[in-house]
């Protein structure tokens, strides 16, 4: 698909200095544009913040125009902003279903998601999404990791089991949940 095809997928992406209404403003925007939300992600990253989706774009919207109007919206000022041609399959394959949340929480340590995404790897288990924060607490500060992963069922037990004991071993709490 080309920059400036009609009628497509495209993957729209802010990267902005935080602040009240960001969500609100992009999405009535687009939405006033014709444009149909797919999956879409919002995080605030330290005070900055990031807006990704894809979207289907209507018959004659370019993706260049899509940028173009973002990119003049006063809730964006100062944000890179990017729109290009999605390529891939809109539809989420069989891995993309969330079987379990994990969280794992304490103190934060050099070369954590790194130690833990290796264990959902070694079950074949697909991280859907990933979520991590610093968040203060009474003793200073807490890390806490979220996980939505698909572990295939018949090593979810097993895998689940590995995450905790990683976790114990490295004196952190992990929760985890079946969906």
């Amino acid at each position: 698909m080309a920059t400036e095809s009609t009628a497509g997928l495209a993957l729209v992406s802010t990267f902005c200095p935080d602040r009240v209404g960001l969500v609100s403003g992009i999405t009535s925007h687009l939405f006033e544009q014709g444009i149909n939300l797919r999956d879409a992600t919002f995080a605030s990253l330290g005070s900055g913040a990031e807006f990704s989706a894809v979207c289907e774009l209507p018959a004659g919207l370019t993706v260049a125009e899509v940028q173009d109007s973002l990119s003049s919206l006063p809730v964006l000022a100062g944000a890179e902003v990017k729109v290009t041609p999605f390529a891939f399959d809109p539809q989420p394959g069989p891995q993309a279903m969330v079987t379990h949340r994990v969280e794992v929480s304490g103190g934060d340590q050099p070369g954590l998601v790194a130690r833990l995404s290796e264990i959902f790897t070694q079950f074949d288990a697909n991280i859907v999404r990933l979520d991590a924060q610093t968040l203060p607490d009474r003793a200073g500060e807490r890390y806490v990791l979220r996980f939505s992963v698909s572990i295939p069922p018949e090593r979810a037990e097993v895998c689940l089991s590995a995450v905790a004991n990683t976790a114990e071993t490295l004196g952190l709490t992990c929760r985890a949940e079946a969906l």
